[in-house]
């Protein structure tokens, strides 16, 4: 990871005198550093309290490069080759139609949300959506990374990048081949992201041996001129009928 980010000493230079320097960068998806801004499209918002609230659709704290990116996606969905996956607090409300009887009995009355929906402030965290292409088994995610995700000064940690990478590949599997578990994550970090960027995860299922997925994907600026991080991923197949079995075994 040392090697990976030889370049950061140079990008954090002249940080301290700069600080982003002009309102210039702001406009291009880059935000000044958290200690300098105040953040005023980011609110606390309760939760719903009857029909779970899609978290993948606008909100004030989108950046225009997460604006124009939604869009694209979402014209190409017009015609049924892409589609956007809901995205909510619990995991079992964003997974495919055939597994939510399967999670919901399994894990009912549970006070608990996903990481990647923890944060209640809109632009703080992580701001996503992802896409769907079922006949090309590709999942693209679209990431815009808040202030509270910070690693270097001013630079996204690599767990918030590696999760970004476990989130988008995992949940393509889910959809493409019902694989659900990550059992190997390997990632080769490029290149910084600054904080408040938007990049672009694309990933794709390689191959499906038994209840072996084998996905790939990069981490990539909304340009595509700057590769991030690109990651490889081994994700299982989990049989729910034979766990819940088990489970009821144990408990008689």
């Amino acid at each position: 990871m040392l090697r990976s980010y030889s370049c950061l000493a140079k990008l954090l230079e002249g940080w301290g005198a700069s600080r982003w320097g002009s309102r210039a960068a702001a406009s291009q998806g880059v935000l000044p550093h958290p200690t300098d801004v105040s953040f005023p499209g980011a609110t606390v918002r309760p939760l719903p309290s009857s029909e779970p609230r899609d978290y993948a659709l606008p909100n004030p704290s989108w950046s225009a490069d997460m604006m124009d990116q939604f869009h694209k996606f979402t014209a190409m969905s017009e015609g049924g080759t892409w589609r956007r996956i809901p995205s909510h607090r619990r995991v079992e409300d964003s997974a495919p139609e055939y597994m939510k009887h399967k999670m919901e009995d399994r894990y009912k009355e549970r006070d608990t949300r996903y990481f990647c929906r923890i944060i209640d402030s809109e632009g703080l965290g992580f701001e996503y959506v992802m896409f769907f292409n079922p006949s090309q088994k590709r999942m693209v995610g679209i990431f815009q990374l808040g202030p509270y995700l910070e690693g270097p000064p001013g630079f996204v940690h690599g767990g918030s990048i590696a999760t970004i990478l476990d989130a988008t590949l995992s949940l393509c599997a889910l959809f493409a081949t019902s694989a659900i578990l990550t059992a190997n994550l390997s990632i080769n970090y490029k290149s910084p992201i600054r904080l408040g960027s938007v990049v672009l995860v694309d990933s794709k299922v390689d191959r499906v041996e038994g209840r072996k997925a084998f996905l790939s994907g990069p981490v990539k600026s909304v340009d595509g001129r700057t590769l991030h991080a690109e990651a490889t991923a081994l994700i299982l197949q989990l049989d729910f009928s034979k766990q819940v079995k088990e489970q009821q075994l144990s408990l008689s």
